[in-house]
């Protein structure tokens, strides 16, 4: 195993992010820094170069009326508590995915988009900025793909949310390759 300083500054920077969740500061998080990240993130693989994704970013000043839209489609003992929780990050950014038909292509769609996006989180850590994809119930809510705009053949992948952040969340340990890695024998 290399040591720290034997890590090439990429390997570093895939041990040392984190999932910010929480504790955000202050510091807007705009539009132009995220379609800046973007502009790099895109260039993750994509079968048949498809390129299957699209963003919808939700600023500072749109996330207060965002949050209660989308709040509204739970029931409503839990309409503040989700509209709380929307409004705790600095900006929003919707990733949505285009939905072949394909099992095959769906697959490598959605492969795809998870690639982009972890080029995109880490392009967004190196300028201290916090990125925690989110998956919670709302994505799947027909309500909220109406208010997002999202057709019929498209799926929301996750709300990515966002912020910057003065204090680094503490490092979760993975489990061992060891312990994850077999060789075929046949």
């Amino acid at each position: 195993m290399l040591s720290t300083e034997q890590r090439t500054s990429l390997a570093s920077l895939i041990r040392d992010r984190r999932a910010v969740k929480k504790g955000y500061n202050n510091k807007e998080v705009t539009e132009k820094v995220i379609r800046g990240l973007l502009n790099d993130a895109i260039w993750a693989p994509t079968h048949g170069m498809r390129q299957p994704w699209r963003f919808i970013f939700v600023g500072a000043d749109k996330l207060p009326g965002f949050a209660s839209k989308v709040a509204a489609t739970y029931p409503e003992e839990k309409q503040q508590n989700r509209e709380d929780y929307l409004k705790e990050p600095n900006a929003i950014l919707v990733v949505v995915m285009e939905e072949p038909e394909l099992q095959k292509q769906w697959d490598e769609n959605y492969g795809a988009t998870a690639a982009m996006l972890q080029n995109f989180w880490l392009l967004a850590w190196e300028k201290q900025l916090g990125v925690v994809w989110k998956t919670n119930p709302h994505i799947y809510d027909v309500q909220v793909k109406k208010i997002l705009q999202v057709g019929n053949a498209e799926k929301i992948v996750g709300f990515m949310h966002l912020g910057y952040f003065d204090e680094k969340p503490a490092k979760k340990d993975r489990i061992e390759l060891a312990d994850k890695f077999t060789t075929y024998e046949g």
